[in-house]
């Protein structure tokens, strides 16, 4: 399959958290790439600062737990073209210690990693059935797995994220196999929700489109970290049989 699939391209990205950072360097490197792109965010101003004029980004302006402005969102981007590719990237982290959160702060972040992320794909899969075609792109993290300390919102619904993957999977797959779903683990960016001496989201950007853009129903329920595909986890006899055997599956590569 090529990695440029002229099928997605020939329609229109929705890149949620377009405002800043990741989801900023994703829109303007899909433009790049020869795609219209939706920006999505809630700030009006930090989206014109991501068209920069570009006549290929098109500012949204909405919130994602917000499920009545994302429905008008949605309709915005209908006006433009066919959705063929959502970037599910928006996301809180708002590093409150656990005798600051309160449940109301602790679900408003639900409400964004997880809500929002279900209601996007929702709303995009209404409009990919259709056709029988889509790629879907969830940006995800390993912070279920190893929490850090003053996370627990951000980690407890960056994990449920990827589950909603997975369940994505179990439902779709089978019916609808040119709708080509996976998980993308960008790394520790240099973001105001990363690290200083991160990645730069403009070199992250550049393996996420990459796998954006490649629509191959193999990669379908599969987990790429940066650049390279994570292995789907095996049991301890099945990893004993393949190195009797010699048998090593070459991972995929974004670079």
């Amino acid at each position: 399959m090529a990695r440029d699939d002229d099928r997605v391209k020939s329609g229109v990205a929705l890149v949620t958290g377009a405002g800043r950072g990741l989801g900023r360097a994703l829109a303007r490197e899909l433009a790049a790439r020869g795609m219209r792109v939706a920006a999505l965010g809630r700030n009006a101003a930090s989206l014109a600062e991501t068209a920069n004029g570009s006549n290929r980004i098109t500012p949204i302006t909405a919130d994602v737990s917000d499920f009545n402005s994302l429905r008008s969102a949605f309709e915005q981007v209908d006006a433009l073209g066919p959705l063929t590719l959502l970037i599910n990237n928006a996301a809180l982290y708002p590093r409150r210690d656990l005798f600051d959160e309160t449940p109301e702060s602790f679900m408003q972040t639900v409400d964004v990693n997880l809500g929002g992320n279900f209601a996007a794909t929702r709303l995009a899969l209404d409009r990919m059935a259709g056709t029988g075609f889509g790629r879907i792109l969830n940006v995800a993290t390993f912070a279920d797995l190893h929490p850090l300390p003053a996370s627990a919102a951000y980690s407890v619904s960056k994990g449920a994220a990827r589950i909603l993957t997975r369940a994505l999977v179990a439902d779709l797959a089978d019916r609808f196999p040119d709708i080509v779903i996976s998980d993308w683990m960008p790394g520790m960016l240099a973001t105001r929700m990363g690290i200083p001496d991160g990645i730069a989201p403009e070199q992250s950007a550049t393996w996420g489109a990459e796998l954006a853009l490649w629509h191959d129903p193999a990669l379908t329920g599969t987990t790429f970290e940066q650049a390279v595909e994570i292995p789907p986890p095996r049991g301890l006899k099945a990893r004993i049989k393949d190195r009797l055997l010699g048998r090593r599956t070459p991972l995929r590569r974004l670079d």
